[in-house]
């Protein structure tokens, strides 16, 4: 398909270079630089889409950074937070609060 499609391959190059800056978990420092080389890639690639993404980690350039020191993130309140809407859009709404409750502690305890 790379021979078909030459934004597919840079794309894919690009994504996969992304991929190990990520899982190589380098320090802040180390990222900043990683992330700079990885960025001006972005930007010259002729992609629009990979310029956009660019742009975004610019503006986000230092928490990106500061991501690789701290590893601590928000997902486990945000899958809950998903599973309590799911509840309340299947159930079209209780209407006794406490099995609602015990419904959320029920499905968030597993």
């Amino acid at each position: 398909m790379f021979s078909y499609n030459s934004e597919l391959a840079i794309a894919h190059t690009l994504k996969e270079k992304l991929l190990s800056i990520i899982d190589a978990s380098p320090s802040s420092n180390e990222a900043r630089v990683l992330l700079k080389d990885w960025i001006k890639l972005a930007q010259n690639s002729g992609i629009n889409e990979l310029k956009r993404c660019a742009n975004t980690y610019i503006r986000y350039f230092n928490e990106i950074c500061n991501s690789f020191d701290i590893p601590y993130t928000n997902a486990c309140i945000e899958g809950f937070n998903n599973k309590i809407k799911v509840i309340k859009r299947i159930a079209f709404g209780y209407r006794n609060f406490d099995r609602f409750r015990n419904r959320i502690l029920h499905c968030c305890n597993k």
